[in-house]
């Protein structure tokens, strides 16, 4: 069998961390050491999940302006529309300032953009559409913060407009508006700038409960969280400092959810909400959540979040259960097709671009990441319509993607987004030009670079020190996710006992793991049924440790996450 894969296996802890350390069991003193924790008062505040920052809202610069304002619209029964994206991050961000508004007894509505006719964040048409309605105050959620025309435009025809996001700002160059809500902005002294879309939305709120006392209750308040552990999860926020305490917070109040929505799709998904974790929402409830948005209007993700009426509860979660089928054949479709035209066109590239008629502009950001995890390079996968091409990116650790698109901003309409994945629309006639440049840079960036995905492991172990112990230990480390992984184990020199491919067309890999005469373990490799055509006698895996309930009964079982032939280099 080849590996083409890097693992890394963190340093052993020092004798003096481990000392510090004492306070935890030794197999978390290594893991927590790995994350950066040194001291016994952090390692508290982890496990606890409590930030060891001040967290007060007004910190963020505009919190104070953006508050009176609220409470203004508020006092004068003022027309408000909470203006959001039509990912999971706005959608819940939307429901939850809507809600929460409501509960202080505003007059507010929810406005979505319909990601085919108007596209991501604010339009002028929008703005139009909602000043003639009546509105007197727009507030954004998760997005905005690159919107200086559009802004302007509110302000020309008599709105005001407040932007609460957490995408990068474009340099200094802020949106003209009445606020500014996001920790990124320059100099903005917040400490936490991690915050998703939906948890600077809950800070407003935060902002709002301390300035309108006895018009909503600590309960109502936390009564949101559910809503925030939803957005800052499916949006892979990292899940550290105070995103680590709002989810897992939030994953409580979802596991007592009084959304009558949530317990419809959660059915459908077949996720029980007494036991839910971050992974539920990260690939089960999130896709779902998403598909909407991606296919049609996310107004039914909205709906779904806000209505009270079990019957149409139970309709919308069947919407987006058939809408999350028809995304997931829509993505396997394109994302052969990108892969065709990437490689067609450039198969040496270092930075891959498959740009064609024929795709769904709310599929493309799925398509580029399966190229990239597939390939190990940045990839945009762009759907071209008769005057604009609308494309989305996701990139590797090596190469910042956002930065990449800022040295192109003369070609494009508008981009945004992170390190990691970001969006662009350009006009037609400069596609060729942001082809050229984007493969460019990025030949500059990359070339020379061992450029294999690196896997890093938290410790190595036998595999036969692994058991329910270890796995209690780890539920410290909990909400785990992007920035929080779970850890991670090396186990060499396993015997495998038994292997098959499992799944639709044989996708996955199931082991039967043996390390000493009487102790076997269960293991899957979800997308490595390829692998068991050439599998050693002997082998080391890199995997998670987990309980698998099946008819009743609980075993450990290892999720791999990579095999290689015992005695290959790491």
């Amino acid at each position: 069998m080849t590996h083409n894969k890097r693992w890394v296996i963190a340093p052993v802890i020092t004798s003096q961390a481990s000392e510090a350390l004492a306070v935890v069991p030794p197999i978390l003193r290594q893991i927590l050491f790995n994350r950066g924790i040194g001291t016994e008062d952090n390692a508290r505040a982890f496990v606890a999940a409590k930030p060891i920052f001040d967290t007060n809202p007004f910190q963020m610069i505009g919190m104070q302006a953006t508050v009176d304002r609220i409470s203004f619209a508020l006092d004068h029964n003022e027309p408000i529309a909470v203006y959001g994206d039509y990912d999971v991050d706005g959608v819940t961000a939307t429901a939850l300032l809507v809600e929460a508004l409501r509960q202080l007894g505003g007059n507010v509505r929810g406005y979505i953009p319909n990601r085919f006719e108007e596209g991501y964040g604010l339009n002028k048409d929008a703005l139009d559409h909602l000043k003639d309605e009546g509105v007197k105050l727009v507030i954004t959620v998760d997005c905005g913060i690159r919107s200086p025309d559009e802004t302007l435009h509110a302000r020309t025809i008599g709105l005001d407009l407040i932007i609460s996001d957490h995408h990068h700002p474009d340099g200094v160059n802020l949106p003209p508006a009445f606020a500014v809500i996001n920790p990124k902005q320059h100099g903005d002294p917040y400490p936490d700038k991690d915050l998703a879309g939906v948890g600077i939305a809950y800070k407003i709120v935060e902002g709002l409960m301390s300035k309108v006392k006895g018009q909503m209750s600590g309960d109502q308040l936390t009564g949101l969280l559910d809503l925030v552990a939803l957005g800052t999860v499916a949006d892979l926020a990292p899940l550290v400092g105070e995103n680590r305490s709002l989810v897992r917070n939030g994953l409580k109040q979802l596991r007592e959810t009084k959304r009558q929505g949530l317990f419809s799709l959660a059915g459908i998904a077949q996720v029980k909400m007494e036991k839910i974790t971050a992974g539920n929402i990260g690939f089960m409830l999130g896709p779902r959540l998403n598909a909407s948005g991606r296919l049609e209007s996310a107004l039914a993700s909205f709906e779904l979040l806000t209505t009270t009426d079990f019957m149409r509860a139970g309709q919308l979660a069947q919407q987006l259960e058939v809408q999350n089928r028809q995304r997931q054949s829509i993505t396997k479709t394109m994302q052969a097709q990108a892969e065709e035209i990437a490689m067609r066109d450039d198969p040496h590239a270092f930075l891959l671009f498959a740009a064609d008629e024929s795709f769904n502009s709310g599929v493309v950001g799925l398509a580029a990441s399966r190229l990239t995890e597939t390939y190990y390079r940045p990839s945009v996968v762009a759907a071209k319509g008769p005057d604009e091409t609308r494309g989305s990116c996701r990139s590797i650790p090596e190469f910042h993607i956002t930065d990449a698109l800022d040295l192109c901003k003369d070609l494009l309409v508008r981009h945004g987004g992170h390190a990691a994945a970001a969006g662009f629309t350009v006009k037609n006639e400069n596609l060729p030009e942001l082809v050229a440049r984007l493969k460019s840079i990025a030949k500059e960036k990359l070339d020379g670079k061992d450029l294999r995905q690196t896997l890093s492991a938290d410790m190595e172990l036998p595999l036969a020190d692994m058991n329910f112990g270890v796995l209690k230990h780890l539920n410290f480390l909990e909400p785990t996710g992007y920035g929080n992984p779970d850890a991670i184990f090396v186990s060499r020199n396993v015997k495998i006992k038994a292997f098959r491919a499992v799944g639709s067309e044989g996708r996955h890999l199931k082991l039967t793991l043996e390390d000493g005469p009487a102790l076997t373990y269960d293991a899957i490799g979800f997308r490595m049924g390829a692998m068991a055509k050439s599998l050693p006698p002997r082998v080391d895996v890199m995997y998670t440790l987990e309980a698998n309930e099946w008819n009743g009964r609980t075993n450990l079982q290892l999720n791999l996450k990579d095999v290689k032939a015992t005695g290959v280099a790491d």
